[in-house]
């Protein structure tokens, strides 16, 4: 379950600090106050911290500060996941939402292979992969 939790926080905050930027922000600091909101923190002081943290969104990304940027974002992962695990029922709200800002988030990668060997006969295995490690075939000759 605390895989899932974090799974769900990342795609979260990525999506939050995706949204901090955009034109749609207003719209979705609203539901980001009330989704941090739960419990003992209060709808202005959530407001002040996101609203804090989009300006130095906003001056990272002028300055092209990926590190600032990569802070905020986890800072917000971090919130998220003590979110999550505080009120588990905070999670389909949190999927509702990554659904409607980013309908990728869960989707599941597809990529597809078309593979084509060529020049004459093979004699023996042929793999095809991104990275592959320490792999043998056939015996060791020491």
């Amino acid at each position: 379950m605390e895989a899932e939790l974090m799974a769900l926080a990342t795609a979260g905050a990525t999506a939050l600090v995706q949204q901090m930027v955009t034109d749609t922000w207003t719209s979705v600091r609203e539901r980001a106050v009330s989704f941090f909101s739960r419990g003992s923190t209060t709808p202005e002081s959530v407001a002040a911290d996101l609203d804090t943290a989009r300006a130095e969104l906003v001056d990272a990304q002028q300055s092209a500060d990926e590190e600032a940027a990569a802070d905020i974002q986890a800072e917000w992962r971090s919130r998220m996941r003590r979110t999550l695990r505080a009120d588990p029922e905070a999670a389909t709200e949190l999927r509702a939402l990554l659904d409607e800002l980013w309908p990728e988030w869960s989707a599941p990668q597809r990529h597809d292979v078309h593979n084509t060997i060529s020049g004459g006969t093979q004699h023996g295995p042929v793999i095809q992969s991104g990275t592959i490690g320490n792999i043998h075939f056939g015996s060791r000759r020491g």
